[in-house]
């Protein structure tokens, strides 16, 4: 397939490597940007990626934290100018007041009635389409909850022990630092065999003796784990100390978490309005 200047922008973008490399890479693979990248890790010594662009779906993150309870809900829209909207932060509020209420965490069943009338006036109003994607009711011994600044990035944690405001700590750190689960042992397999056949292709293993690359490939391993895992992390606000011994410290053991970012894991499909309004005029 055809490898576009965009494509080759987005893999430069995601890897800090040069224009040719990414190009080189895209086109054996067929343009697949995440292969691209194993290609990369492998052959360049490259550690990691950037993600991909996930944000393209705009809107806010609400939160409301009340005793032994945090409950979040992301609200969508088209563009980030309409999630600045007075109206749309009004009814996102309005969400999040009846997710608090009701602790019903089912979008279907939280947003019928009053609320999806209020969607579709809204709708109208803006002039974009505006949808309730997500929403997320935590309970438990202690519980807290932090929101970014700019409102689309949050994070929940649920402690056994400890108090709010080391949960909201924790909470802080998950939203900045982005780990992908609790414990090194939670990493999904697969996960851990796709990391594992990248080390083993990186230019520094080959060659070696078997031995020597298992023995190398455990320490990276160990490595990546630490550096994914919520518990192993350097806290970021003392790097000294690790999320567990924050815990421990404060009597807490850290029981759950989850991040919630505004457009996560939305495709949204780009347009060439050049080629759009060409194939207007020639049509």
């Amino acid at each position: 397939m055809a490898i576009s200047a965009a494509m080759v922008k987005e893999l430069r973008e995601r890897t800090g490597l040069g224009m040719m490399e990414c190009k080189k890479a895209l086109t054996a693979n067929d343009g697949d940007i995440d292969k691209a990248i194993e290609d990369l890790r492998k052959n360049s010594g490259l550690k990691a990626a950037k993600k991909a662009g996930r944000t393209a779906a705009e809107g806010k993150v609400r939160v409301i934290v009340n005793d032994g309870v945090v409950v979040a809900v992301e609200v969508n829209s088209e563009t980030d100018f309409a999630a600045g909207d007075a109206n749309f932060g009004a009814f996102a509020d309005k969400v999040a007041a009846k997710l608090a209420e009701t602790k019903e965490a089912d979008v279907a069943k939280l947003t019928e009635g009053e609320l999806e009338d209020d969607r579709m006036a809204l709708v109208q109003k803006i002039g974009e389409n505006v949808t309730v994607r997500r929403a997320f009711v935590v309970e438990g011994e202690t519980v807290g909850a932090y929101l970014h600044a700019n409102g689309k990035i949050a994070a929940i944690v649920e402690l056994k022990g400890g108090n709010a405001d080391v949960a909201k700590d924790i909470a802080m750190h998950v939203t900045a630092v982005n780990p992908r689960v609790l414990r090194p042992e939670d990493m999904p397999e697969a996960e851990l065999e796709k990391e594992k056949d990248i080390i083993k292709a990186q230019p520094d293993m080959e060659g070696k003796p078997a031995e020597i690359v298992e023995k190398m490939m455990g320490g990276r391993i160990k490595k990546f784990l630490k550096e994914n895992s919520l518990l192993e992390q350097p806290f970021v606000k003392n790097p000294e100390q690790s999320i567990a011994q924050l815990a421990k410290e404060a009597g807490a053991e850290v029981v759950s978490f989850v991040r919630i970012e505004v457009g996560e894991g939305i495709e949204v499909e780009e347009v060439d309005f050049a080629a759009e309004v060409a194939a207007q005029l020639n049509g």
